[in-house]
């Protein structure tokens, strides 16, 4: 399986709450980087605890929230997978709703994700949020 056909079974894993998934494709100690300023920003230490600290909160939290993805990009050694595209989302409470540019870095280590890094414009996502 090529890094980007990984990468697509990761998003389809996080569309689909498929968690059992999202935990194959993730390399035990995978290190996960969200921007600070980002709702629930942080870095998070294997699959379980982004599932708990990011994905949990983030079903809580807003109505719907998702990524489009508009371009993938793999290195020419299957190394890095960078992926272009836009959170979308409405928030339960405000009813706010975000359209926020994004970059998403990956690295893959024997087929399996070892760490994810956000880059995402969190101004436009802080609007939606309650005061």
């Amino acid at each position: 399986m090529s890094s980007i056909e990984i990468i697509g079974n990761l998003y389809n894993a996080f569309r689909t709450k498929d968690y059992d998934l999202f935990r194959s494709l993730c390399s035990k100690d995978i290190e996960w980087i969200q921007n600070e300023g980002f709702p629930k920003g942080g870095r998070f230490h294997g699959a379980d605890e982004v599932i708990k600290n990011v994905f949990h909160p983030f079903e809580k939290d807003w109505t719907y929230f998702k990524f489009r993805i508009d371009e993938m990009f793999e290195s020419e050694d299957g190394s890095r997978v960078v992926v272009v595209g836009a959170y979308l989302g409405e928030h339960r409470q405000t009813h706010k709703t975000i359209e926020a540019a994004a970059v998403h870095l990956y690295e893959i280590v024997h087929s399996k994700v070892k760490r994810f890094r956000q880059f995402a414009d969190t101004a436009m996502i802080a609007v939606a949020l309650p005061s």
